[in-house]
């Protein structure tokens, strides 16, 4: 029970594994439930907090919404570590559970005005207070009633109702938008109705600038390449790590190891440790969980490394590098090294299937390497990044044994400079092209199973599958990301079927959105994006990662290789995968 002023006490003890929280509504009113996290345990990569005291209103109802959306139901909030705990801590970057103000993230230097997301918050605040007691209770109903997904279930109060909108940004933008009208609690507040109901927040610790790739751990800390050194051309020494809030952690920035130029290329494996290609010195760094350079001062250079790109980690261990060969050359250049088991010492060189510079690699559930081939016309667009005309591409498919196989190389008009693929836990792969503008399924066999074409024009240059099998697209061309139903169209809204488009025409967009190279999702369902390039004449580098909360469902972190959804029935969230041959 509150006092007349709204103050309340409980007495409890700190959370130890998970997440406190506190939910509050009036005396016989249902329609108003308010919600603030007040602490989280020290399951995830934040160190546990708790607050002595706390408020709950509408702003922290929002937060709470949005950063623990993937772990929300009817019942409650439950999950599995550290996605859980990590989502709780996000939360804080939106809204203070202390003060009930708008959290340090959100009206800090990147964001504040420089963005819509603060005032985003207030829009969708000020629609909480629409229920408020003493409201119109016509427009709370209507609220609630436009806060219903297509075949869904009316909210039965606040809380629920903003969910809603964080599972479905696409829902009645427009309406609810004019709901707000006579409601002005919380300022600032959206001056036009959004595209969809989306939080970006955008982080710039030190050196992140120009990433080229990034590798989320187990701790869902955010490992990143970086291009160049920050407003230069000038090739970076540093790996970036960030915590799961944005702070730099592991000390960070981190040099030695042999790194010069971090390209398109990272990837953790089953002892903890980060494999980046040094695309400038030609070789591979490797670090330890702990951010401790572990490869000699030139780096690993063993197979004749040329300018390496993607890096994959397989079932077994084995370490797998698509060689890219650099902007010279001829056509056909390039080929995979394997250091078996991590072992650079052991380094296998795989040429054939098709091999034409290649880009990116990623490992299927048997154990096979897929690579997209970027070829040399394509190579030398990464100088300008400005297509013209056919560039074409494909797509080599190498098993287990390390040789190509029969049905390699994959070609289609719609594999035209093909980048940053990605396979869904069906074995299927999904190939982005950058210029055809369209993202490829290819089933396990080779065959094309659908082409895709982006209803706007970005240019899309990586792809990453989501927990529910969705596609998440990051926009080199036009800063954006699309999001395509996978094959799992259950997980997709009524009537959609794979490969419909589950955003608005132009992709989730916002004013701290970049020049993306690649788009990576952790264990709390945020939704990471490396701003590679600002400016594109001149190519200017672009300012540190954006983090979309909440807005896909969960995957195991490091990728495994396979993308699964962290389990909440069993002892181990994110068990180990085996490879197994194809039927």
């Amino acid at each position: 029970m509150t006092d007349a002023k709204g103050a309340f006490q409980i007495r409890s003890t700190r959370p130890t594994g998970s997440v406190m929280y506190v939910d509050a509504a009036p005396h016989g009113d249902r329609s108003l439930r308010l919600r603030s996290v007040v602490g989280f345990g020290s399951g995830g990569g934040v160190a546990q907090r708790s607050e002595s005291a706390v408020t709950v209103n509408e702003l922290t109802t929002v937060a709470a919404a949005y950063a623990l959306a993937q772990f929300t139901d009817p019942h409650g909030i439950t999950g599995p570590s550290p996605g859980l705990e990590n989502a709780a801590a996000t939360s804080y970057n939106l809204a203070d559970p202390a003060s009930g103000r708008p959290g340090k993230v959100v009206t800090d230097q990147n964001n504040g005005s420089k963005n819509d997301t603060l005032a985003t918050l207030g829009t969708l605040a000020n629609l909480v207070s629409l229920c408020a007691p003493g409201a119109d209770t016509g427009r709370c109903q209507d609220m609630l009633r436009l806060a219903t997904p297509r075949n869904g279930t009316t909210p039965a109060d606040t809380a629920q109702a903003v969910l809603n909108l964080a599972h479905n940004p696409r829902l009645a933008t427009g309406k609810l938008y004019a709901l707000t009208g006579r409601a002005h609690t919380y300022t600032p507040a959206l001056t036009a109705a959004p595209a969809a109901w989306v939080l970006a927040l955008h982080y710039t610790a030190p050196d992140v600038y120009a990433p080229g790739r990034m590798a989320i751990d187990a701790k869902g800390n955010v490992w990143a390449s970086n291009n160049w050194l920050p407003g230069t051309r000038s090739p970076s020494p540093y790996v970036t790590v960030q915590d799961p809030v944005g702070n730099p952690t592991l000390n960070s920035p981190i040099s030695g190891g042999g790194m010069k130029a971090g390209a398109w290329g990272i990837a953790i494996d089953h002892d903890g440790a980060v494999w980046v290609p040094s695309y400038g010195g030609d070789a591979m760094a490797k670090y330890s969980a702990a951010g401790k350079p572990l490869s000699p001062g030139t780096g690993f250079k063993n197979g004749d490394l040329n300018h390496p790109q993607g890096t994959a980690v397989d079932q077994k261990g084995n370490i797998w590098i698509a060689n890219f060969y650099g902007l010279k050359g001829n056509r056909g250049q390039g080929s995979v090294i394997v250091y078996p088991h991590g072992d650079p010492s052991k380094a296998i060189t795989i040429k054939g299937g098709g091999l034409d510079h290649p880009f990116s690699i990623q490992i299927d559930g048997y154990g096979r390497a897929w690579v997209s081939n970027a070829r040399l016309n394509g190579a030398k667009l990464l100088d300008s990044r400005v297509p013209k005309g056919h560039v074409g591409g494909s797509v080599t498919v190498i098993g287990p044994d390390f040789k190509p196989t029969s049905f390699s190389p994959i070609k289609d008009n719609s594999l035209d400079w093909p980048l940053g693929l990605a396979v869904d836990s069906r074995n299927n792969v999904w190939v982005p092209g950058f210029v055809s503008n369209s993202v490829t399924e290819i089933g396990p066999s080779g065959k094309i199973a659908g082409v895709y074409k982006l209803p706007t024009a970005i240019a899309p240059w990586s792809v990453a599958i989501d927990g529910a099998d969705r596609v998440w697209v990051a926009g080199f061309g036009a800063p954006s990301v699309s999001v395509l139903c996978g094959v799992n169209a259950g997980a997709c809204p009524p009537s959609s079927s794979t490969g419909s488009p589950l955003t608005p025409s132009q992709g989730y967009r916002s004013n701290s959105i970049q020049h993306l190279t690649a788009i990576q999702l952790d264990q709390s369902g945020n939704v990471w994006l490396a701003n590679n390039w600002s400016e594109l004449l001149p190519p200017t580098g672009g300012n540190g990662l954006v983090e979309l909360v909440g807005v896909a469902t969960p995957v195991c972190t490091p990728l495994t290789p396979v993308p699964a959804r962290p389990a909440t029935t069993s002892s181990t969230a994110c068990p180990q995968q085996t490879s197994t041959q194809p039927g």
